[in-house]
């Protein structure tokens, strides 16, 4: 079952303001689109839209979006007036389509941004702009896949600096079905919810985080 970062309702206004949020900084504010991609990506408004939180994906327009990063982030609030635009330009495209495959994988936009550049971006635009968002979605799911290419569950097992040993002595889960999962042997989806609360639990994460988009 494929766990989205928020309800569908929520989406087309989330991609709308996304895509705007991006066309009025660098289109009107004149900030460099690889440093809108930063900035965005460090603010707290991309980690409430990770969460979901209605107040942000459909309570707020693209200008108040982009405003509330720029003022986070740098301390100036943006006095630019927004351009009149026909269509969607190319960073309206590229916000709009970051906004969908993040609500499709659930993976964080600094991920996201890990493996994606602007510059990187704007060269899918050329041929993708015109499809399917979905044909976007999975190009960049593959580029995602190959570069994060331990399991979320040894990423953060790792990071958190414990053993398989260790994991499977505080977490009671066996040291074979923990080895077996980051060997990506067994499906890590479709573990025992107990299984999972239990390493969750002892790694400081949430469950989804452990699960495999």
């Amino acid at each position: 079952m494929t766990i989205h970062a928020y309800p569908e309702t929520y989406l087309s206004k989330a991609q709308a303001a996304l895509g705007d949020a991006f066309d009025y900084a660098i289109n009107a504010c004149g900030i460099p689109g690889e440093d809108f991609r930063k900035l965005f990506a460090s603010s707290s408004v991309s980690k409430r839209m990770e969460n979901g939180e209605p107040a942000i994906l459909v309570g707020k327009s693209g200008i108040d979006i982009a405003s509330d990063i720029m003022l986070e982030t740098t301390g100036k609030q943006p006095e630019a007036e927004p351009r009149e635009h026909f269509g969607r330009s190319r960073e309206y495209w590229i916000g709009w389509a970051i906004c969908y495959y993040q609500w499709l994988s659930s993976r964080s936009f600094s991920d996201i941004f890990t493996v994606f550049s602007f510059d990187d971006l704007q060269s899918m635009y050329y041929t993708l702009h015109e499809a399917d968002v979905t044909k976007f979605a999975d190009i960049a799911d593959e580029l995602i896949r190959a570069h994060f290419k331990d399991t979320n569950l040894k990423r953060i097992r790792t990071a958190y600096g414990y053993t398989q040993s260790e994991l499977a002595k505080r977490s009671g889960v066996s040291l074979r079905s923990i080895q077996m999962y980051e060997q990506r042997n067994k499906d890590i989806n479709k573990a025992c919810a107990e299984s999972l609360y239990r390493i969750s639990r002892v790694l400081g994460c949430t469950i989804e985080d452990l699960l495999e988009k």
